[in-house]
């Protein structure tokens, strides 16, 4: 059934469905870059904002998530983690929700499709090739 291992009778979902390349691992990376990037930005802006930033735990957090999705590690977690963050600011931050609502989308995409071929995830947990020989 594609995806479903059984261990001890019990059936379980691979955490990563595919490593995608070519065209389509291209645009993870690409969305990577762009969500990690932004994280680490508004943590940047929140610590260096004065009087302090009313979000400082939260965007703490994200930038924790976003430097694991510029890794490419632990991604479906990561991505997780983004969207919770995310949620939380866009309801206890005064303002417009919007940034925090597309931060939030692309952490939930990133946690349903996975980091893609170019990621530290695809070396850990990847397609291995088994060489045999016969004797």
């Amino acid at each position: 059934m594609g995806n479903f291992y059984t261990v001890n009778g019990t059936t379980l979902q691979r955490l990563f469905s595919t490593f995608a390349d070519g065209w389509p691992g291209g645009g993870l990376l690409i969305q990577r870059m762009l969500a990690g990037a932004t994280l680490l930005y508004l943590e940047i802006v929140c610590l260096t904002a004065m009087p302090t930033c009313a979000a400082f735990v939260p965007r703490t957090i994200g930038a924790v998530a976003g430097i694991l999705l510029l890794a490419g590690l632990w991604t479906p977690v990561a991505g997780v983690l983004v969207v919770l963050v995310e949620v939380w600011i866009a309801y206890s931050t005064p303002g417009s929700p919007w940034a925090a609502i597309m931060l939030a989308a692309f952490g939930a995409s990133l946690a349903m499709v996975g980091p893609g071929a170019w990621s530290v995830d695809a070396r850990l947990f990847g397609r291995k090739r088994i060489a045999t020989t016969d004797r």
